[in-house]
């Protein structure tokens, strides 16, 4: 665990030469395999209360969710009603928690929340006073915070919809994830350990839920701010729509996805994001050399493609030609009105290809978003 962090270990399990021994077991992808279902209903999920953890003094954390044993999760929980909040677990973390203890050093949890009864934050990796929380919160009014919640505490769609069996397996098997940063000017690797935050696990998850419900065919708007983590979204999205099954959990719900970004510089921080989370080899495609590499990559049947805007119009034309073939297209930035450098952007690569829309006239208003649908619309896919 120390070596490969606790995600790994429990998605691949230890091995000693020919030997694994498996410490978790995933969820079964259907309940018609009997056995799968058996071993994934073994694991042991666990709370443990006050959960001391160092050798060299008495200090306890206030809880701990432990998998198989092992620790994934930790918790300081406050109550305004006793005068503390949650201000004061994030100041705990960070002063009264050594980031050197074996609990808190990087990778062995998960995650660490410090919750009150409104609100709840976390962070993935203790550095003291440099320790960094972010919101792990509903939002409320467009703004930050929890909604009044009229059946109890504010923050217990955290126990109610993220604690439960079901979905903390999926954040295990389907989210968390240690990645690697290249710092571009030292040149140096820095790990960092993401976790998934709750509006994006609630955005894959509607998005998910609906596609397979409807299947292919339907168009949706996501809203972002930034610093929301819109690359992970769209990773997470873009790896779990591949393996989306239809209601009958019979047939694949797409063959391929198709990733399209406005500017070269977000296409390399995207394909090296969906390349550090897959965890098949040869799932993910970048297009890097023209739309030769592109026809290649469709007919192959790769599985996640990456492109700019500039080859949209080449790959209208390819998935135009695969019969009987289903793509889900994600759109980076599809109303992105910064000087208008998207929509000329992706103006010229429409241009470029000679697009004409019969009885009628572009309108100026028009923006990436409209010329994508009407080209998609056309080409009848």
């Amino acid at each position: 665990i120390k070596a490969r962090g606790i995600i790994d270990v429990l998605r691949s399990g230890v091995k000693d030469l020919d030997l694994t021994v498996y410490l978790y077991f995933k969820t079964p992808a259907s309940n018609l395999n009997t056995k799968a279902l058996a071993l994934y209903n073994a694991n042991i999920f666990s709370v443990n209360r006050q959960l001391h953890y160092s050798l060299n003094n008495n200090n306890s954390l206030d809880m701990a969710i432990l998998i198989n044993g092992l620790p994934v999760i930790t918790f300081e929980l406050k109550n305004q009603w006793t005068g503390q909040t949650v201000k004061h677990a994030i100041k705990q973390y960070q002063t009264d928690r050594d980031p050197k203890e074996p609990l808190f050093q990087f990778g062995r949890c998960m995650v660490h929340f410090a919750v009150d009864a409104d609100l709840a934050y976390m962070t993935t990796q203790l550095s003291g006073f440099n320790t960094f929380f972010l919101p792990f919160n509903k939002g409320v009014d467009h703004g930050a915070g929890n909604p009044l919640n009229p059946l109890g505490l504010k923050t217990d769609y955290l126990w109610k919809d993220i604690l439960t069996k079901s979905s903390l397996s999926n954040i295990i098997e389907n989210y968390a994830q240690i990645v690697e940063e290249v710092d571009e000017d030292t040149g140096k690797v820095k790990k960092k350990l993401i976790f998934p935050r709750y509006h994006q696990l609630r955005v894959v998850k509607k998005l998910l839920s609906d596609a397979k419900k409807n299947g292919v065919g339907h168009k949706y708007l996501i809203q972002h701010s930034a610093g929301s983590g819109k690359s992970n979204s769209i990773t997470w999205l873009s790896h779990q729509l591949v393996g989306l099954h239809d209601s009958t959990n019979t047939n694949n719900v797409f063959d391929s996805v198709i990733v399209v970004t406005d500017r070269r510089v977000l296409d390399k921080q995207i394909r090296d994001n969906i390349k550090q989370f897959a965890q098949v080899k040869g799932v993910v495609e970048a297009i890097t050399e023209g739309s030769r590499q592109l026809k290649q990559a469709l007919e192959d049947g790769k599985k996640i493609i990456i492109t700019t805007v500039q080859k949209f119009p080449y790959i209208i034309d390819e998935i135009g030609e695969l019969k009987g073939k289903r793509f889900a297209i994600i759109i980076d930035e599809a109303h992105s009105s910064q000087s208008g450098e998207t929509a000329s952007k992706m103006n010229y690569a429409l241009s470029q290809k000679g697009e004409q829309y019969e009885g009628e006239e572009e309108e100026e208003q028009e923006d990436s978003e409209d010329k994508i649908n009407k080209l998609i619309e056309q080409r009848r896919m």
